[in-house]
């Protein structure tokens, strides 16, 4: 099965002719499967809620996730942050477009050694050319481990992307 079928996609781009596939709305599953292909997969991201006003997910802190002192790598924070801010922000814009991240700020205040997390993302800010996601993602035991904003600029010229 190819990485797009099954799926909805937007037209060709007249330039590359290559389809985008679009996110599947408010499907846990199907998000948590088709992120799954990337670096989602990699840290073992599962999307528990999807909407335009909240995203959940969760993931097992394991050795594969630490740097040297034994510890999850910060990096982990920092791109379980993106990944949900940017699918609720997606989920919102919705056919008018795409988002792109342009500014993670994630602050560390608890390391991690083991254990299951869980990331909630929700908007603060949602107008006409950006938005601006909080997401705070805590520790079996209700302790805060991280706390990131993502401010994401809505592109509706998707033609644009990349150049």
């Amino acid at each position: 099965m190819s990485e797009t079928e099954g799926q909805e996609t937007q037209p060709a781009s007249a330039e590359t002719g290559s389809k985008v596939p679009q996110l599947p709305h408010a499907d846990p599953a199907a998000m948590t499967e088709l992120c799954a292909r990337g670096f989602d997969g990699a840290v073992g991201l599962e999307y528990t809620e999807i909407s335009a006003d909240v995203v959940r997910a969760t993931w097992e802190v394991t050795p594969s996730l630490h740097q040297p002192a034994g510890i999850m790598h910060g990096g982990v924070l920092c791109s379980v942050v993106e990944s949900l801010a940017s699918i609720g922000a997606s989920i919102w814009l919705g056919e008018r477009g795409h988002v792109v991240g342009v500014n993670n700020n994630t602050d560390f205040l608890r390391a991690s050694r083991r254990g299951r997390l869980v990331a909630e993302a929700r908007p603060i800010h949602r107008g006409r050319t950006q938005q601006l996601w909080q997401v705070d993602i805590t520790n079996d035991e209700g302790k805060q481990v991280a706390q990131g904003k993502v401010r994401l600029a809505n592109i509706v010229d998707t033609g644009s992307l990349g150049h």
